[in-house]
């Protein structure tokens, strides 16, 4: 899986800021990329929601987005919004 980390300062960015950002990224590449998974760390929220799918301390968000097809981890100011595409 090919990981991307961006960092933005000096202005405050938002889980819908976010994401659009991390379309941009992944839409580049590949015009039919999908979210499969994500995670919002400040508002403690992520999709798909499962509870019991922790596997080896990796939270069960981003387990099944490596599971179903993630290609492009996208971070956004340390991992306060992750992004999983197709």
């Amino acid at each position: 899986m090919q990981s991307v980390s961006i960092t933005v300062s000096g202005y405050t960015v938002d889980f819908e800021q976010a994401k659009q950002i991390a379309e941009l990224l992944a839409l580049h590449d590949n015009e039919f990329a999908m979210l499969v998974s994500w995670n919002d760390r400040e508002k403690n929220i992520h999709s798909p929601q499962c509870l019991h799918c922790e596997i080896k301390g990796a939270p069960g968000w981003e387990v099944y987005g490596r599971n179903h097809a993630g290609r492009l981890r996208i971070s956004i100011n340390d991992d306060a919004f992750v992004f999983m595409y197709s």
